[in-house]
This record gives structure tokens, sequence and C-alpha cells, in this order.
């Protein structure tokens, strides 16, 4: 797999959002403790505004890969066709012209395939859909790319995300990632592989715990405003300290920032040995 950058894209300042603050008083659970000391380390921000179709192109386009892939995949992909509506430009691309587009992204000949169907379906369901009351008086019909962010943004969250986990190529990740950067829906705290294996090391969801069932448990566990830059964060975290086949304490105990807050769930510095969280003996 492509090596990551060093910063993760939703953290810096092209990345989105809009820096915040929030108060780190007494935390009521450790998975919000947590979450205050990552955001003390990297940025607290809050998210939302970015066009939502072109969200779930990028979201994506980021499956499987790394920033440093699908980041130059999507720039590419809007020089191309993002002059009008993206949606029905894509609707109508040629499978195999949009590969090559984005072949920098990985696995480019299936992300293509799902990216002509899912444009096909957002033109099909939201084209002519007025987005506004005034468009409706007007007559005009709306872009469909413009109707479907109407719908991400003021839509109710629950039927949003069942929405997008309808449409086929979109899994709960990428459902949330829309919700998050698109809708600035607050309590959504999208869970990518990196937030999987961190939750269940530092114990803030069991050792066996799925994506969605660490997903459940930190969005109950984590005050709603903090859940996005939780999520950001946490992928930061990841790739400075918490990796997932060399963690920081492994080698050095002391040279994790985290260590005092985590319980290390299959990681073994004593011994230099590490298993999945969902392998380690259950604590006596």
């Amino acid at each position: 797999m492509t090596e990551e950058p060093a910063e993760n894209i939703s953290g810096g300042p092209a990345g989105g959002g809009t820096d915040a603050r929030f108060d780190p008083a007494t935390a009521d659970t450790r998975a919000e403790e947590v979450v205050d000391r990552l955001g003390e380390r990297y940025w607290q921000k809050s998210y939302g505004g970015r066009d939502g179709f072109e969200c779930l192109v990028r979201t994506v386009l980021s499956q499987n890969t790394s920033d440093k892939a699908s980041q130059p995949a999507h720039d590419a992909l809007m020089e191309r066709y993002g002059g009008g509506d993206l949606a029905e430009a894509l609707s109508t691309a040629p499978q195999d012209e949009l590969a090559e587009t984005i072949s920098s992204a990985g696995l480019y000949n299936q992300k293509s395939q799902t990216l002509v169907r899912l444009a096909g379906r957002i033109v099909e369901e939201y084209g002519g859909v007025p987005a506004s009351g005034d468009a409706e008086d007007s007559g005009a019909p709306s872009r469909p790319s413009d109707a479907f962010d109407e719908f991400v943004a003021a839509g109710d969250p629950a039927d949003v995300r069942a929405a997008l986990l309808d449409m086929k190529g979109v899994g709960p990740k990428t459902a949330d990632c829309v919700l998050l950067f698109a809708g600035g829906r607050g309590g959504v705290f999208p869970v990518d592989t990196h937030v999987h294996r961190i939750a269940r090391r530092m114990g803030l969801a069991p050792a066996d715990a799925d994506h969605e069932a660490v997903r459940e448990r930190l969005e109950a566990d984590v005050p709603a405003e903090k859940c996005g830059f939780g999520h950001t964060a946490m992928i930061q975290f990841g790739r400075e300290y918490c990796s997932a086949r060399k963690p920081a304490c492994l080698e050095d105990p002391d040279a994790c920032p985290m260590a005092d807050v985590c319980e290390q769930v299959g990681v073994y510095p004593e011994t230099g040995e590490m298993v999945d969280p969902s392998e380690a003996p259950e604590a006596e």
C-alpha cells in the first residue's frame, strides 16, 4: 500500500473544517478524555459544508488506499469532470476514461464503476427535484448534486444514512464521512481502520467489536460536538504513534503520549509482541 502522508488531509488548513475550541473540562468518559487530549495535541475543528456528492466521490476514492494516492485521483477527476454538475458528468462518463483518470487511487476499475453507478442514481433520484422553495416557485429544476447536497445537509440524519447505505458501494464509514464532512452533523464518529484499531487497543470499545460496534460506543461516549475532530485526530495519532504494525509503545513504553490512558490491549512491550485486540487473552 502507498505510504500515507505525515498529516491527515482533514487536519491541515487545506483539509476543510473550521478551527474551533471545545472546553476540555473534566471528561465524563475515558473516550471523551482521549478525544480531548488528542484535540489539544493536534486540532479541534468543526466540519461540514463540503459538496455532498463530491464528498461521496472523495470517500469512494479513498477506500483501501491512502490520502497520498487518492488526492491526486480526486484532483484529476475534478479537473476533467468538475466544470458543471459533477453527478451528471460522471453518470455519462465512459468507464474506461474515468478509470484512467483516477488510476492513482488503486482499484480504479472497480471504483470507476462504482462512481458511474452512484452518479446515475443521484441523477435519477435527485435530478429535477427543486433544491429550495425559490426553485420550486420558479419551476426551475435543480441540478442533481444541489438537491442531493440539500438532502445531506437538511434531511433527518437517520434517513440520510439509510439512503446512502442503500447505494451499492457505500458502506458505513463512507456514509458517516458524508454526514460529517458535507452535512456537518454532530454525533457522527466515522470508523476507519485506524479508529477501529485504536479504540480497541485503548480499551474504549470491546476488543472483539466490529466497526459498527466501535462507532456506536464512541458516539455514545463522546459529546456530539467532539466526534468530528475526534475522528480525524485519532487517525493522525494512528499515523504518528499507534500504527498497525509498530506502535510506539512496543519499543519504548514511554514514547506514546497517550500511554497513561491506554490499556494496551494486544500490545506487550515487555516481550515486544503484538496481536490484534480481538486475539488478546481477556484480563483476569
